[in-house]
C-alpha cells in the first residue's frame, strides 16, 4: 500500500483579479503558507501558464516548475476541463458554451472542436513536459438532454452518441498515451460520462483504452444518489486523480435531485466545504489507501455559504488529517511463528 499524497489545491475556484490570486507565483505563496504541498493547475487561465507554450517549449516548462518548486510546492496535474468540455456540444448549448472558448470561434461550432481538441493536444504535451503522470477533464455530451427518456429515445439513439463520443475522443487518448499521461474524466453530471454505466458504455467504445481513466469526486455521487463508495470498489483500477470535495442533498416534499431550477443555495443538493457535507470521508480515505491509490488528494472548494479563504485555509488541515499513513507490517506480526513448505504441510496434515 502507499500513503496518499497532499494536501493539494485545485486552483480554478481561487483565481481573482487581486493579489495574491491574481498570478502564479503568489497563489503559490498563498497555498503554501496554509499547508498545501501542491497544486493543481487550470490550463485556460493566461495568468497561471501559456498551455501551448508549456506544450512546445521545455524550457517553457521547467520555468513553471521552478516557480511552483520556489514556493514550496509541486504541480499535481493541469486540467482541461473547460476544454473537454468543447469536444461535444449539442446544439442546444451552443451560445452558453462558446463563452469558454475565445471569440474567434464563437459562432462556429466546428472551429471550436477543433480549437478544443489542440488544447486536448497541448496539455497531453504540456504534461509531458512538466513530468505529469495524470492529467483532468470533462468529456463533453452529445446525449445529456436526453438524460430523462421523455419523448422515449429512438432506438439507437444513445449507441449513435457514444460511437461519436469515442471517435472524437480516441485520437486525443492515444496523444496522451503517445505522452505518457493518463487522461481522466472527471465523471459529471452534464457530461456524457456522469455515472459508472455511462463510463462503462464510454470505455467499450474506446475499446478499453489504458488512457481513459477517471477522477474520483465523491460529491457529484451524493448528488446522484449513487453509493460512492461501492464505485471505488468496482473502479479502483482506473481512479488516477482525487478531488477531495464535499456535498449534501437533503430532499423535502417540494425537491429532489432537480433541484426545481432554483439557486445552488436553496438546492436539496448542494456542495459544501469540506467537513460540512455528508461525504463519508474518512471510509473514502480507507478505500483509496486500500487500493493503493498513488495519486494527490486534491482539494477544490465549492460552496455556496462558506468564504472560498475559510474553506481553503480548513480544506488544508481536513485533508492533513484524513490521510493514512499506510502500515509497512501487519498488526498480528508479534504473533508470527515462521513456516516453510514443509511446516506448511504438516499444519494441514499433508506430511
Amino acid at each position: 500500500m502507499q500513503t496518499l499524497k497532499g494536501p493539494a489545491i485545485f486552483l480554478a475556484q481561487f483565481l481573482g483579479d487581486k493579489p495574491p490570486f491574481n498570478e502564479l507565483k503568489s497563489i503559490c505563496e498563498w497555498a503554501k503558507s496554509l499547508g498545501y504541498k501542491g497544486v493543481q493547475i487550470p490550463t485556460w487561465d493566461s495568468r497561471l501558464i501559456n498551455l501551448q507554450l508549456a506544450a512546445e517549449s521545455k524550457t517553457y516548462a521547467d520555468e513553471l516548475k521552478g516557480i511552483v518548486a520556489d514556493a514550496g510546492l509541486e504541480i499535481t496535474e493541469l486540467s482541461t476541463h473547460l476544454q473537454g468540455q468543447l469536444v461535444a456540444v449539442h446544439p442546444a448549448y451552443d451560445a452558453l458554451f462558446d463563452g469558454f472558448a475565445p471569440a474567434k470561434v464563437h459562432g462556429n461550432p466546428k472551429a471550436r472542436t477543433e480549437w478544443a481538441v489542440a488544447q486536448l493536444n497541448y496539455a497531453a504535451q504540456a504534461s509531458q513536459n512538466l513530468g505529469l503522470n495524470a492529467h483532468a477533464t470533462f468529456s463533453g455530451a452529445l446525449l445529456w438532454h436526453t438524460v430523462y427518456p421523455w419523448p422515449q429515445r429512438p432506438p439507437g439513439l444513445v449507441e449513435t452518441g457514444f460511437t461519436e463520443l469515442a471517435a472524437r475522443w480516441l485520437p486525443i487518448l492515444n496523444e496522451f498515451d503517445r505522452c505518457g499521461v493518463d487522461l481522466c474524466y472527471e465523471v459529471h453530471p452534464g457530461e456524457d460520462l456522469h455515472d459508472g454505466v455511462s463510463y462503462e458504455r464510454f470505455l467499450e467504445k474506446v475499446n478499453g483504452h489504458a488512457r481513459a481513466c477517471l477522477l474520483y469526486d465523491p460529491s457529484h455521487f451524493v448528488l446522484q444518489c449513487l453509493d460512492y463508495l461501492s464505485y471505488i470498489d468496482h473502479y479502483h483500477d482506473r481512479i488516477k486523480m482525487f478531488h477531495v470535495k464535499d456535498a449534501e442533498f437533503n430532499p423535502t416534499g417540494k425537491q429532489g435531485v432537480y433541484g426545481g431550477y432554483q439557486p445552488w443555495i436553496d438546492r436539496a443538493g448542494r456542495f459544501r466545504s469540506l467537513g460540512d457535507g455528508q461525504v463519508d470521508f474518512k471510509a473514502v480515505f480507507s478505500k483509496l489507501a486500500q487500493y493503493d491509490f498513488k495519486g494527490w488528494a486534491v482539494l477544490e472548494w465549492e460552496c455556496c455559504i462558506k468564504h472560498p479563504e475559510d474553506g481553503a485555509r480548513e480544506g488544508a488541515i481536513f485533508i492533513q488529517d484524513h490521510i493514512i499513513h499506510v502500515t509497512e507490517k501487519a498488526f498480528d506480526d508479534f504473533a508470527a511463528t515462521g513456516s516453510n513448505e514443509e511446516f506448511n504441510r504438516s499444519v494441514l496434515g499433508l506430511s
